[in-house]
């Protein structure tokens, strides 16, 4: 595993991941602080690739960067697809170069990070895949949290994922972990942002949910530092989830069972982002002594701020059926699909996380929910 890390002008500190030492993430022990263009030192790939292809050629210079090579295949979209709430989301974008944009509202302030990967299309980059190696990762970070940001990178794309003991004996499953070996679980390190869209997707469609975070954000999210894709925007801090009003709820759709659910963990959100330090089953009871945090909503976050591989959805609309079709070739419930992961014990989300993206379904016999308008109400 090899990490460069640059700054375009002036000097930076050292940059250090949350809770670990620089060195248990393959980062260097300084920034190297130098401009770009200085004589004798070379421009990274990141910044070759972008200003050849005409993008972000004045602004980069600018930005925190990384390069970062894991010591595994990566499948870099699929890894990050986790986060985006629909194609919409302020938060989160993907542009024409298949370069990934995500902003988050870290410990240190609003930032906006750009992640891409090397080219594959040469022979050396095949050569590497062929060895079971990943082409380098390039993230280019922005604002005042862009160090925190571009720290977390190797966690954010599955460098904590752990997948000891993980050998499936069904043959669908082995079948679907060759296919998707690139996807990891990915850990943002955020928790109040990973709680706040799964509350707006409590019991209602997707695009319901969709909709009410995507206004929520362009109404109150700060514009996202950097040169960034049109309409981005970091989420809110909690403090100015707790001061929303009524009728701007009204407005995004939101009922007020999940509104006052959002600002009472807005209430006491320095307490939940302690939840990534903590073991599963405390950082599950912490979550749900939250009036509104049920199973379902605690797993949709530990999945994705703690990287929890075991984290199943219960009480999910869809996934039973999934999982009961994909490897019993049935229908179940939650516990008729908690009685079919119970043999992958320590990777049951990792399991549903493969069928999901297999796209493996019973069949519909019945007509779609319908996207309600809860602003006609």
């Amino acid at each position: 595993m090899t990490a460069v890390a640059t700054v375009g002008a002036g000097p930076r500190p050292p940059v250090a991941a949350p809770g670990l030492p620089v060195a248990a993430r393959g980062l260097p022990v300084a920034a190297r602080g130098l401009p770009v263009d200085e004589p004798g030192v070379r421009r990274s790939s990141a910044q070759e690739r972008t200003d050849s292809a005409g993008v972000l050629s004045a602004e980069l210079s600018g930005a925190l960067t990384l390069c970062w090579q894991p010591p595994f295949p990566l499948d870099l979209v699929r890894t990050l697809a986790v986060h985006r709430r629909g194609g919409g989301d302020p938060a989160f974008r993907i542009d024409a170069s298949g370069a990934v944009w995500r902003t988050s509202l870290t410990p240190e302030g609003p930032a906006t990070v750009r992640l891409s990967m090397a080219s594959v299309g040469t022979l050396a980059g095949a050569a590497q895949d062929r060895a079971g190696r990943a082409p380098t990762v390039h993230a280019a970070g922005w604002g005042p949290g862009a160090a925190w940001l571009i720290a977390s990178v190797p966690a954010l794309l599955g460098g904590e994922d752990d997948r000891t003991g993980f050998d499936p004996a069904h043959p669908l499953l082995r079948d679907l972990f060759l296919r998707y070996h690139g996807v990891r679980i990915s850990r943002s390190g955020r928790v109040f942002e990973a709680l706040v869209p799964a509350v707006l997707e409590q019991k209602v469609v997707g695009a319901e949910a969709r909709r009410a975070w995507r206004m929520l954000l362009l109404t109150f999210g700060e514009p996202a530092p950097g040169p960034v894709p049109a309409g981005m925007r970091v989420c809110p801090s909690p403090d100015v989830w707790r001061r929303i009003p009524s009728w701007e709820w009204h407005r995004a759709g939101v009922e007020a069972v999940r509104a006052r659910t959002v600002i009472g963990a807005a209430r006491v959100a320095a307490r939940l982002e302690e939840i990534t330090a903590m073991a599963p089953a405390g950082a599950d009871r912490r979550l749900r002594t939250l009036p509104g945090i049920g199973p379902w909503s605690s797993a949709e976050v530990r999945q994705r701020a703690c990287g929890d591989p075991d984290a199943v959805s219960v009480g999910d609309y869809h996934l039973p059926g999934a999982v009961g079709w994909a490897l019993a070739g049935r229908k179940v419930g939650d516990a008729g699909m908690l009685e079919l992961l119970a043999p992958y014990a320590g990777h049951r989300h990792r399991v549903a996380r493969l069928i999901e993206l297999s796209g493996i379904a019973p069949p519909r016999r019945a007509p779609r929910r319908a996207v309600r308008d809860y602003r006609s109400f």
